[in-house]
């Protein structure tokens, strides 16, 4: 077969010293690898809603699927009126898009490029340093304090004229703790460049930010229907934005970028106030007993995960040990920052959870 070389054709430097951001193994290939059934493998590793979907989310896509022959609409507006009406926000300060890394693609297609500069308090989701990659752009770490809350002095002595993003993630991934709405505040009102607050897992805890977007024209608050919503693998993100942001926005936006089912599943997700209520109760309970059974040190969570220090072993190994007894953790090496000793476990249901603290427990029984 004849191939021609390119060689005027690369990566953009910036993609091509990329690391490939890592994700948890999942089941299936678990399974394969350790000789174990399927249904005898649980993941804890990606922060999945134990409980599933709501029946009405599986009920609407039911419905729609006849007519996935057929365009969504262009901007997902039957989904951003869903969304106004249960937060009670003006429809023009909602945006969506395909999970919120999509959200996030299209805000940094719009701000960010090439020379520019995003401020990420590490350790934290290592999707900002990718994405601000994508632009040319170059990622500006700052290092959080010991108990993983944001050095807000830090973060401040980093920004320049080139900072067009400030990163912050609240609660924590992967450290579970919460940035207060004072230091939101004391950033967004020092900076003229964006702040987006990531709340993917605040419907486990308390504190939103919505609240400053209608007070301050640079502070971003995003959210995705992937956790407390359970329709991880639907893709579905969308933020609360400054008024002047989303027109920005809707120019740079994939057309018909959320599809006719993933739109369905989300209003009928919205319309199930009883689901949604169970996936946060079984959440706080699980995690109250993990954090009280779990044989190694771990630290205070306000998401639907718990962060773990399994030294003196390594994280590596813990990991491993779990998957040849059927259970998937997050390894948090691949955190930048983390270091080798931390895990990160997706709260389950009451059995996964015990199965979990008594492979746990064997493991560091071994020592």
């Amino acid at each position: 077969m004849f191939r021609r070389v390119f060689s005027l054709i690369s990566p953009k430097p910036a993609i091509a010293k990329m690391k490939e951001y890592v994700a948890g193994r999942n089941i299936e290939e678990v399974a394969r690898s350790y000789g174990i059934r399927e249904s005898d493998v649980i993941k804890l590793a990606s922060n999945e809603n134990c409980l599933g979907p709501s029946p009405k989310a599986v009920e609407a896509i039911k419905e729609v699927a006849g007519s996935a022959h057929l365009y969504p609409s262009v901007d997902a507006i039957e989904l951003q009126e869903a969304l106004a009406a249960h937060y009670n926000m003006p429809l023009e300060n909602i945006v969506a898009g395909p999970g919120m890394d999509g959200v996030l693609e299209t805000l940094l297609r719009v701000f960010m490029d090439k020379g520019d500069e995003s401020i990420i308090p590490l350790p934290t989701f290592s999707y900002y340093e990718n994405v601000t990659s994508f632009c040319s752009a170059s990622p500006v770490f700052s290092r959080r304090k010991p108990d993983y809350s944001i050095d807000v002095e830090d973060v401040l002595n980093n920004v320049n004229k080139r900072t067009r993003f400030i990163f912050v993630t609240s609660p924590n991934n992967p450290t579970g703790n919460i940035t207060p709405l004072e230091d939101v505040r004391a950033i967004a009102e020092s900076v003229e460049c964006l702040v987006f607050v990531d709340e993917a897992y605040i419907d486990f805890s308390d504190g939103s930010a919505i609240g400053l977007v209608k007070k301050y024209d640079n502070v971003i608050v995003g959210r995705t229907m992937s956790k407390a919503w359970g329709l991880a693998g639907l893709r579905i993100g969308y933020a609360f934005v400054p008024s002047w942001v989303k027109g920005q926005y809707m120019k740079a936006a994939t057309p018909h970028s959320i599809s006719r089912i993933s739109v369905a599943a989300a209003i009928g997700a919205l319309g199930d106030v009883e689901h949604y209520k169970r996936s946060i109760d079984i959440v706080r309970k699980g995690r109250e007993f993990l954090r009280g059974a779990i044989p190694f040190r771990t630290f205070p969570s306000e998401a639907n995960f718990i962060l773990m220090d399994v030294s003196p072993l390594k994280s590596g190994y813990v990991v491993e040990e779990c998957m040849k007894r059927g259970i998937i953790l997050r390894d948090c090496a691949s955190f930048r920052g983390m270091g080798d000793a931390f895990v990160r476990v997706t709260v389950g249901t009451p059995a996964q959870n015990r199965r979990l603290v008594e492979a746990l427990s064997e493991i560091k029984g071994g020592l």
